[in-house]
């Protein structure tokens, strides 16, 4: 009863939601960088919203099913092929026992999720699957999938088909922007800084993975060389000695001491999670109030 990893993918990842309540000794959250697909693939598959799934971020990746099972693919748009046939994204697929699934190349966003019927029967490391590779934890062994990989499930016999409609699904070509809430650090920022940081267009560079975003643009100068470590939220956006921000994301570090000059609206994390390097982005500063509301909107509407 499993999905079976017929090659070495440069990096696919088990992910569910995050590991949570264990910052204080150091382990990061981690989880899905796309909650927004995570979640759609879970709803689509009538599974719990915080099944595990499988984060695919470079092209060409082959399964085969050992057993009978219902998929779904979303996130990045790709080629998807079931033996050899191609297929659609962002919808649910009826699999059969010896069935030949591949995520061949990723043709826009950088990350797909792959998800399977009630998830994968694989055992928790602090409550979690997801699999922070610095950390050594989660997925099977603390490491990325390689072939030979077994991913168990419970097989069904059921039979539908589940598409979302096509307003619903992300463009991640559009241009980025990203919402921000000032931190309490914004009064070491001059006004001047400030209105530079939003006015300005940043270039997202190759220092970009599931720790963090790192952008080229405008630099930005802080009243303060750094300050005493703290804890680091999910869209912190860090400012170091050389001014150029820093995105934190799902497997950031726990703590640091660069200021911070605010801190990315986490749904608006979830788009750049899809970017490439060299995409533009900008940034438009949204009240904590404003940045609630939006929040509470985006978990409630997959919960209701």
């Amino acid at each position: 009863m499993s999905l079976e990893l017929l090659n070495n993918p440069l990096l696919s990842l088990l992910q569910d939601k995050g590991r949570y309540g264990y910052t204080s000794i150091g382990v990061t959250n981690s989880g899905v960088m796309d909650e927004y697909a995570y979640f759609m693939a879970n709803k689509m598959l009538n599974n719990d919203l915080h099944s595990n799934t499988i984060e695919i971020s470079f092209s060409n990746v082959m399964f085969k099913a050992n057993k009978n099972t219902i998929l779904c693919i979303t996130g990045a748009n790709c080629e998807f092929f079931i033996n050899e046939i191609p297929k659609k994204n962002w919808q649910t697929h009826n699999i059969k026992v010896g069935d030949i699934i591949k995520v061949g190349k990723i043709l826009s966003g950088s990350r797909v999720y792959l998800s399977v019927s009630n998830g994968f029967m694989v055992k928790k490391d602090f409550n979690s699957n997801s699999t922070t590779l610095k950390e050594n934890l989660g997925g099977l062994n603390g490491s990325k999938l390689s072939k030979g990989d077994i991913l168990p499930f419970n097989s069904t016999n059921a039979i539908y088909t589940t598409r979302l409609k096509k307003e619903f699904i992300p463009n991640y070509e559009e241009e980025l922007e990203l919402r921000v809430v000032l931190s309490s650090q914004y009064e070491n920022f001059s006004k001047k800084e400030i209105e530079k940081f939003f006015s300005s267009t940043y270039t997202i560079t190759n220092e970009f993975n599931r720790m963090g975003c790192k952008l080229d643009g405008e630099s930005i100068t802080c009243d303060i060389d750094g300050i005493i470590s703290e804890g680091i939220s999910f869209g912190a956006i860090q400012i170091p000695k050389d001014g150029k921000p820093i995105i934190l994301l799902k497997d950031r570090q726990t703590i640091g001491g660069y200021p911070k000059i605010g801190s990315v609206l986490a749904i608006d994390c979830f788009k750049l999670s899809q970017c490439k390097a060299l995409k533009k982005v900008r940034f438009k500063a949204i009240s904590l109030e404003d940045a609630s509301t939006k929040l509470k909107l985006f978990y409630t509407s997959f919960s209701s």
